[in-house]
C-alpha cells in the first residue's frame, strides 16, 4: 500500500509552487497524495519565515500537524523559509518534527521522507543559491483554470527590512525555454490564466542573458494557445521599462494589471529602506503607466512604522495614497526581523502607532476603492467564473483581480456557468472591494 502524503503550504505563491513541485516528485516516486491530513502517513509543512506573524502561523501549523502523530501520522517534515532560517532550533525544540528541508533542498524530499520513515532525524539547509537544473512536473493545487509560474528565485535588492535574500539566495532566472515549456504544459492541462511570480519579476533574465527579458517572455507567452490571461506579480518600480510597457500594451493576453510594491513615499524612509526610487520617480512612473495603458489596474503594498518614520513621513505617504489612487493596496506594519540591517536601527516605532497608521491608510483606501469600483457601473468586462454560489449566482474575477489578494465579481444570469468559464458581464453595482453584474453572453468555455 502506498504511503499517503499531505502538504500544508503556507505563505506566498512562490512557496506554493515549491509545494506543488514536492508533490510531483513524491507522486513520481510512488507516494499517494491526499487532501485529508487525518489520513496522511506523512505530512510536509512548507513554512513561511518572512515576518513575525508568518513565523507564528508556521509554528502553530507544525504543532497542529504534530498532534496527528497520535493517529496515523508516521513522519512530519518542515520545509521552506522557516526551516531554512531556524533548522537546528526547530529540531531541538520540536521533538515531533522528523526533518527540515530548506528552500534549496526540496528536490531531496523523497530521500528525506524515506530516511525519516527509518527513524532518522536530519536537516538539509544552506543551498539557497541552487540553480534551476531540472524541470519537475508539478501537481497543481490551484483551481484547474489558473496556475502560478515561477520565472526566477532569490533577490539582489537588499532592502534593509527584508530577510528574503538570506532565505532564498541571490537572484536566479529560469531559462526562458524551460518557462515556455512549462507554460505550454499548463495550457494542455486546461490552465487559462498563468500568473508570473518571482521576488522581482522585472529583473527577469539579467543574470542569464545580460538584459531584462520580461518583455520578450511576455511576447512568447502570448503565442501559447489556450492561455487567455497572463498576469505579473511583484514588479519593482525602477525596472518598469519602456519596453515592458510596450509589451503590456501590445499583447492582448497580458492583463492590464501591475503589482508594484513601492513600500513608502517619503524619500527619507525610502533611503533607509535601501529602495532605489524616490517620491517624484514614483509619481512619474504612475502617471506614465496610466497615460500609456488606459484603464490599467495598479496594486501596491506599503510598510508603515519603519524605524524613524516620523509623523511628517507618514503624512507624505498618506497624501501619496490619496493623490495616486491605487486600485488595489495593502498595508503591512513593520516587523523587526533579526539578521536584517533595519533590526538594529534606532527610533523603533511602538506597535500601537504602527497599527493606527495602518488603519488610517486602509480607511482612505477603502473610499478610493469604492470610488474606482463605482466608475465601472454600466461597463461590460470579462470575468473568469470561479464558483457557483447558488443556481444563477456565481463568483468570479476580472482581469484586474489577482486570486486570493484582490476582490471579486458577483454575477447573476440565466446561462449556466462552470468554474473556468470566461463570461462577459455588465456591471450593475459596486461595493468597496467587489463588483456585482449580470452575465451578457458567454465568450468562451
Amino acid at each position: 500500500m502506498a504511503l499517503k502524503v499531505y502538504i500544508e503550504s503556507l505563505g506566498c505563491s512562490k512557496n506554493l509552487i515549491d509545494s506543488e513541485l514536492m508533490l510531483g516528485i513524491l507522486q513520481k516516486n510512488g507516494y499517494e497524495i491526499t487532501a485529508d491530513q487525518h489520513r496522511a502517513h506523512a505530512i510536509v509543512v512548507n513554512t513561511c519565515g518572512f515576518i513575525e506573524a508568518a513565523k507564528e502561523e508556521s509554528i502553530n501549523q507544525i504543532l497542529k500537524m504534530g498532534a496527528l502523530k497520535e493517529k496515523n501520522l508516521k513522519t512530519l517534515i518542515v520545509a521552506g523559509c522557516l526551516g531554512e532560517r531556524y533548522a537546528k532550533d526547530l529540531l531541538e525544540e520540536l521533538p515531533e518534527v522528523n526533518a527540515i528541508v530548506g528552500t534549496g533542498d526540496y528536490e531531496r524530499i523523497v530521500e528525506v521522507m524515506n530516511e525519516t520513515l527509518e527513524g532518522k532525524r536530519m536537516y538539509y539547509v544552506g543551498n539557497v543559491d541552487k540553480t534551476f537544473d531540472e524541470v519537475h512536473k508539478r501537481v497543481l493545487t490551484t483551481p484547474a483554470y489558473t496556475a502560478y509560474l515561477k520565472i526566477s528565485d532569490g533577490c539582489d535588492n537588499l532592502c534593509t527590512y527584508c530577510i528574503i535574500p538570506k532565505l532564498r539566495g541571490k537572484y536566479r532566472s529560469r531559462k526562458m525555454e524551460d518557462i515556455l515549456e512549462e507554460a505550454k504544459d499548463l495550457a494542455k492541462q486546461g490552465v487559462k490564466e498563468v500568473i508570473l511570480i518571482a521576488q522581482d519579476t522585472t529583473r527577469y533574465g539579467i543574470d542569464l542573458y545580460d538584459e531584462f527579458r520580461l518583455p520578450k517572455l511576455l511576447d512568447e507567452l502570448q503565442k501559447i494557445e489556450g492561455i487567455q490571461w497572463i498576469r505579473m506579480l511583484y514588479s519593482y518600480p525602477e525596472m518598469i521599462t519602456k519596453e515592458l510597457i510596450e509589451s503590456m500594451k501590445n499583447n492582448s493576453k497580458v492583463c492590464k494589471y501591475l503589482d508594484i510594491p513601492i513600500q513608502h513615499a517619503s524619500d527619507k524612509v525610502l533611503k533607509r529602506m535601501n529602495r532605489r526610487t524616490n517620491n517624484q520617480q514614483l509619481r512619474d512612473l504612475i502617471k506614465n503607466l496610466r497615460e500609456e495603458i488606459p484603464g490599467i489596474v495598479l496594486r501596491t503594498s506599503l510598510i508603515v512604522g519603519f524605524p524613524g518614520e516620523t509623523e511628517e513621513d507618514f503624512n507624505i505617504l498618506l497624501d501619496f495614497v490619496k493623490n495616486q489612487k491605487f486600485e488595489r493596496l495593502g498595508v503591512f506594519t513593520y516587523s523587526m526581523e533579526e539578521d536584517t540591517p533595519a533590526f538594529n536601527l534606532p527610533d523603533q516605532i511602538p506597535e500601537e502607532i504602527k497599527e493606527q497608521r495602518q488603519k488610517e491608510i486602509m480607511e482612505v483606501q477603502q473610499g478610493i476603492s469604492l470610488e474606482k469600483n463605482q466608475e465601472k457601473i454600466r461597463r461590460e468586462i470579462q470575468v473568469l467564473i470561479e464558483e457557483e454560489l447558488e443556481p444563477g449566482e456565481y463568483l468570479g474575477r476580472s482581469s484586474g483581480d489577482a486570486p486570493e489578494i484582490d476582490g471579486g465579481v458577483y454575477v447573476t444570469g440565466k446561462t449556466p456557468h462552470t468554474a473556468g468559464d470566461m463570461v462577459k458581464v455588465r456591471i450593475t453595482g459596486a461595493m468597496e472591494y467587489d463588483l456585482m453584474g449580470e452575465s451578457v453572453d458567454e465568450l468562451s468555455k
